[in-house]
């Protein structure tokens, strides 16, 4: 099965409708969902007919926005409120052991505050779980998330493993663009993260029992357009089929923001540069779920 995903669901009304065209018109059947959203529960109240045709996930955010923990998460956060810690200085922190265990703490508490945000929003109750811009596989985030599964007791079907198959890319390298240097950077630092998590917590989720799939979405972060993943599919579904595995998520970004006083309301230069100032990008992957689902 291809789980066609789009994340940054109710971070934004109109942006959020964008999304959500794909699945009435397109082939979108999973959403992930953004918990510190003032928006949240409007947009989810939005498709609450559908929401069972959708694979509902948490998207765990550390940079866009404000906490739900306000002032607790004093050491993720700028003079105005808004997370502003570098996915670098993160990953930094996620070595230095006294430090970590101030900054531990807080991200603990904030990702208890977005799970439990979510759960009225979870399909039969069960979890899924990603993160924005890939935060959830900074060791100390990763470390605190599975800290607060077993806290919580939650059931949980789904943690996203952005670990891109390269080979899929070198043998459809010659019938693809828009390939960036970053993106192959982007894929090899999380392909090491995923290998640690997976390794420091295997018992762990050896007992969660996820579903397996097959990731793509970083190569081509951004340039998730139709004729490039067409070209990469086939090489991709036979990697599926060698490592005997059924599902397979690929993961778009439709959302464009390109009303005025949505701008205004983006917090991260990221979600700025990525969603609103390179807006048609979003639109042509919007376009790519809408053609594959004909």
């Amino acid at each position: 099965m291809i789980e066609f995903h789009a994340d940054d669901y109710g971070l934004l009304p109109v942006q959020s409708r964008h999304i959500i065209d794909c699945y009435y018109n397109g082939a979108l059947n999973g959403i992930s969902i953004m918990p510190n959203s003032p928006y949240l529960k409007e947009c989810m109240d939005a498709i609450s007919g559908i929401k069972k045709d959708l694979a509902v996930a948490v998207h765990l955010n550390f940079v866009a926005g404000k906490p739900l923990t306000g002032k607790k998460a004093g050491k993720l956060i700028d003079k105005d409120g808004n997370f502003n810690i570098g996915f670098v200085k993160l990953l930094l922190i996620s070595y230095i052991p006294v430090v970590r265990v101030a900054y531990s703490r807080q991200i603990r508490r904030e990702i208890r505050a977005q799970l439990t945000a979510c759960a009225p929003y979870m399909n039969d109750g069960i979890f899924r779980i990603d993160g924005h811009v890939h935060y959830h596989m900074l060791p100390i985030v990763f470390d605190a998330l599975m800290a607060e599964i077993r806290l919580l007791d939650i059931p949980v079907s789904y943690i996203r493993f952005p670990r891109e198959e390269l080979s899929i890319y070198r043998k459809s390298f010659e019938f693809i663009r828009d390939i960036k240097p970053i993106n192959v950077v982007k894929s090899l630092v999380l392909n090491a993260l995923v290998k640690r998590n997976i390794k420091k917590h295997e018992r762990a989720l050896e007992n969660l029992k996820l579903e397996k799939s097959l990731f793509m979405g970083i190569m081509l972060s951004g340039h998730m357009f139709y004729n490039n993943v067409k070209e990469c599919l086939p090489f991709a579904e036979e990697i599926a089929k060698e490592k005997g595995i059924e599902n397979m998520e690929l993961l778009f970004h439709p959302g464009d923001v390109s009303e005025e006083e949505e701008m205004f309301q983006l917090t991260a230069k990221s979600d700025i540069d990525f969603l609103a100032e390179n807006s048609h990008n979003r639109e042509k992957e919007a376009e790519a779920l809408i053609e594959f689902g004909r």
